[in-house]
């Protein structure tokens, strides 16, 4: 059974083109104009071990807001429809992750509840031209287009460029883990019957 997406998303402000392979080997083929994403989306691919194509290009010379908030709203839509009835996965995942001095812990719930708890604090700064501060616009519209209860939580960590490294590996792997199936678990891991 493949649990796989591809998606397209043409807008006035952006024109995505999405495929994702859950249980991939953690390939990434990422260009989305937005070079620091382009880092981070390969990193989530290869910690996730999902198999990630993303063309992306939008109104980026206005600034990267669109692209970026787009793209998480593309990747949520994928997993979601990757996951379809979501029979048999984990549900839940966690991860703490180490970059250097940095430490970033993450639980997801693919629960169909979205709902982001994003305790990073970052100075307004960019990496590069990327505003750091997209990373939660970023999370936020991944969490609402999947259905996905997302908890990134940095407990420690000095440079900008390591903590937002930190919470992508975080949130890759805690997927991976909640996308996971596992043979014990009947229809869907909820006493209700459905997610």
């Amino acid at each position: 059974m493949s649990r796989s997406a591809e998606i397209e998303r043409v807008t006035k402000e952006t024109r995505i083109k999405l495929a994702l392979e859950v249980d991939g080997r953690g390939e990434g083929a990422i260009c989305t104009s937005v070079p620091f994403l382009d880092h981070m989306l390969n990193l989530f691919a290869r910690h996730g071990l999902f198999d990630l194509e993303i063309e992306a290009c939008g109104d980026i010379d206005i600034d990267f807001h669109h692209t970026v908030e787009d793209i998480g709203i593309v990747l949520g839509e994928a997993f979601k429809l990757a996951l379809a009835d979501k029979k048999g996965i984990r549900r839940y995942g966690q991860a703490t992750v180490p970059m250097d001095e940095t430490l970033a812990a993450v639980a997801v719930d693919i629960s169909g509840r979205p709902f982001l708890v994003y305790n990073v604090r970052l100075p307004k700064v960019k990496i590069g031209e990327f505003d750091v501060e997209l990373a939660r616009e970023f999370f936020q519209a991944f969490a609402n287009h999947l259905g996905l209860n997302l908890h990134v939580n940095v407990m420690y960590g000095d440079n900008v460029h390591h903590i937002l490294e930190a919470c992508f590996k975080a949130v890759a792997r805690a997927m991976d883990t909640a996308t996971q199936l596992d043979p014990r678990v009947q229809g869907v891991m909820s006493t209700k019957g459905v997610l």
